[in-house]
């Protein structure tokens, strides 16, 4: 059996009355989730929508019950880390993460960025240890793979694009992927969302189409490891 943890960070729905209100990067993520569905009968999906429920951005008595040991911890701190150690089950049961994330001011939402915070947690997602010198930090999940889409009003934020030095959404979670035990991503983006024309229309048709390939053959490939 595979489990995908389904992570949707817009603040936008899919059903408006409005078509282009809706969600972009929600919608290619559920072509992906409707694709492998389509061919599997053996799958768990964990679903987190953190655009519509944000989770609690970390606060000082958050970080003094993370540096607190386990067995002193208060029924307080215990009751604020209940939603960490939550996001973190779901995380560890994972065996393939899907991100769907629209580009707020060439980042992330403030909403995943807390979800971040809340699952890269000394002990749980990471080790330290200051005898490894100056890399002290390893993380301790591992063999995950992710799928990563997102949406964005400008265009050209990829490789050697002309915004590609802009891009602080995709590199950044990029940049957190070991602490997730992620070894394999896989983006999708559409763009050009703010210009409304053919390309943006071109953009997310391709978006989808890839998100269905990609579906089917990350589900081969699962199916594969399993038979």
């Amino acid at each position: 059996m595979t489990t995908i943890l389904q992570i949707d960070a817009s603040v936008r729905k899919t059903d408006n009355q409005v078509q282009k209100y809706n969600s972009i990067s929600r919608s290619i993520s559920h072509s992906f989730i409707k694709s492998w569905m389509n061919g599997s009968t053996d799958t768990k999906i964990i679903r987190r929508d953190v655009g519509m429920n944000p989770p609690a951005f970390i606060c000082n008595e958050w970080v003094a019950a993370v540096f607190t040991a386990e067995e002193l911890r208060t029924e307080e701190q215990k009751s604020i880390l209940a939603l960490s150690d939550s996001l973190i089950d779901e995380l560890v049961q994972a065996d393939l993460i899907v991100i769907s994330a629209p580009m707020y001011n060439y980042g992330m939402p403030a909403a995943l960025k807390a979800w971040f915070d809340q699952i890269i947690r000394i002990d749980k997602t990471f080790s330290f240890d200051l005898a490894r010198g100056d890399y002290p930090l390893k993380p301790v999940l591992s063999g995950k793979k992710l799928v990563l889409i997102t949406s964005s009003g400008e265009f050209g934020f990829c490789p050697g694009g002309i915004r590609e030095k802009m891009n602080h959404l995709g590199p950044h979670i990029k940049t957190l992927q070991a602490y997730l035990g992620v070894e394999e991503v896989f983006e999708i983006s559409a763009e050009y969302q703010e210009f409304s024309d053919d390309r943006h229309a071109l953009s997310v048709d391709k978006a989808h189409k890839k998100a269905e390939r990609l579906a089917e053959k990350l589900l081969s490939a699962a199916i594969s490891v399993d038979s």
